[in-house]
């Protein structure tokens, strides 16, 4: 579906039918690791928490990233040029996002996110902030599959833009899946910038998602509200609780949700049993190292051009180019 909402504002939903969230939802839940996709998160309050969480005190990421943006405006217009179609995988009307429109003055924007109503509003926001540019925003599950709209301006060089380590919240098979997937609908020669959490102390990742606000928790617990919401579901909120840790084996954050007690809850009218400390994965946050990922993203057909990094090295952007 497309609606043209305003001259140069342009909207698809090729976003997944309820049966198919059903069949996934259903199927994570009643493995013997419960887990629910991160993805859903997203409804409306789940973004507006998350946006919350980007300013907390504990929550570096967001900070040193835009830093990071901000310091290298000019290199990044340097590596990629103007004048291309930019296409960000996660949307936001967040200065990062602003940052590189001011920076790079694309022909065309395209955000990219499964969250209707905050796609809706980021990309009138952008559109009022940036009047001349044409945006087609675009809701569907780039986890699953990152194609663009077929009626993009063509022979522009497309630049692509995945901020916030949200690569991390990838298994490494689905994370290597998706980034020839990106490779593929941007092209060759095209330039793809990522930003990537690095390798750092435990103590600063867990504070980092164990914040002193409980917003974190608030967020990660909504994400059963949004079920509810798509699967008539039942979940009560008070009867799970937030549970964060980095796992250094793995690399990772872990963030679960853990049942208070035994219970059974309705979702899609079916009856799903929770033990007393069972526990739901609801995200992996995987961290890297440089050259691990260096490694990684030749395996998928992408060259790293260039890397900024904070003095600390806590926080990554990655200039990757197809080849």
């Amino acid at each position: 579906m497309k609606s043209n909402t305003d001259q140069g504002l342009f909207f698809y939903d090729l976003n997944l039918e309820i049966h198919d969230q059903k069949v996934e939802i259903l199927q994570g839940l009643r493995q013997k690791q419960k887990a629910i996709s991160a993805k859903y998160f997203y409804d409306q309050k789940g973004s507006e928490l998350f946006e919350a969480i980007t300013c907390l005190p504990e929550y570096y990421p967001t900070r040193t990233e835009v830093a990071l943006l901000k310091q290298h405006q000019a290199d990044i217009l340097h590596a990629v040029g103007q004048d291309s179609v930019l296409v960000e995988y996660g949307s936001g009307a967040s200065i990062k996002i602003r940052l590189l429109l001011d920076a790079l003055k694309p022909k065309s924007y395209v955000p990219l996110d499964i969250s209707k109503d905050f796609l809706y509003e980021s990309a009138i926001e952008l559109k009022r902030l940036f009047p001349w540019l044409e945006i087609h925003a675009t809701c569907l599950d780039y986890f699953q599959e990152a194609k663009l709209p077929t009626s993009l301006p063509k022979g522009l060089k497309k630049v692509g833009f995945f901020p916030g380590s949200s690569l991390g919240n990838f298994a490494p098979q689905q994370a290597a899946n998706f980034l020839k997937q990106v490779r593929q609908s941007l092209g060759f020669g095209a330039n793809f910038i990522i930003g990537l959490d690095l390798v750092k102390s435990e103590s600063i990742l867990n504070d980092a998602y164990n914040d002193s606000q409980g917003i974190t928790a608030e967020f990660n617990l909504n994400i059963l509200n949004h079920l509810n919401a798509i699967g008539q579901g039942s979940f009560n909120l008070d009867h799970f609780e937030h549970h964060a840790f980095y796992n250094a084996a793995e690399q990772r954050i872990e963030m679960h949700l853990v049942s208070l007690f035994d219970q059974v809850v309705s979702l899609f009218h079916e009856r799903l049993s929770f033990k007393q400390g069972e526990h739901i994965v609801t995200e992996y946050s995987y961290k890297f190292t440089q050259e691990g990922f260096a490694e990684f993203a030749k395996q998928a057909g992408f060259e790293v051009n260039n890397v900024w990094t904070d003095e600390g090295k806590n926080f990554a952007i990655f200039c990757l180019e197809g080849v």
